[in-house]
């Protein structure tokens, strides 16, 4: 994006001085057009990047909620076990 920025400034400057030649000017525009393919790239990564997080955080909320379903149902199993051996016991 400086970069960008940078040439932005850059063309301005050469065409308002006008010292800028035209191969001057296509290799500005040249400059321009391949920061602005550059930024879209970043921007398509950092998307990507963003959905690949959103389903990583959807995975471990899954994988939180399955985890606590099986600690509530070794916590009923043990319960219903030490019940078992309590009775066992009486006999």
């Amino acid at each position: 994006m400086r970069r960008m920025i940078s040439v932005l400034a850059l063309a301005a400057g050469l065409a308002g001085a006008g010292c800028a030649s035209t191969s001057d000017l296509t290799a500005l525009q040249n400059d321009v057009a391949a920061a602005r393919a550059e930024a879209a790239e970043a921007k398509r990564t950092a998307d990507e990047a963003k959905a690949a997080a959103g389903a990583a955080q959807q995975e471990a909320s899954a994988a939180r909620a399955a985890a606590d379903a099986a600690a509530t149902e070794a916590r009923t199993a043990s319960e219903k076990a030490d019940r078992i051996f309590q009775r066992s016991l009486q006999k």
